[in-house]
């Protein structure tokens, strides 16, 4: 179980939109909140990547290369 607040402006919107769509707040709510998940660990996969020290940059040409890519 999770309570959270919202600004009266983002609680207007939320509230607007279930109603528009028939669809629950909850439903909303939970699906942007998965939508960031994944998007934040992506970005932790990528900084963990960046930062690692065996990484290996490639210039446009060498992926162009490496996909095979036709100009």
């Amino acid at each position: 179980m999770l309570s959270i607040r919202l600004s009266e402006e983002l609680e207007t919107k939320l509230n607007e939109l279930s109603n528009k769509t028939h669809r629950s707040k909850t439903f909303y709510v939970t699906k942007a909140l998965e939508k960031y998940l994944i998007d934040l660990e992506d970005t932790y996969i990528a900084l963990d990547r960046i930062m690692a020290p065996e990484r290996k940059f490639l210039s446009s040409k060498e992926i162009l290369k490496a996909l095979k890519v036709q100009k």
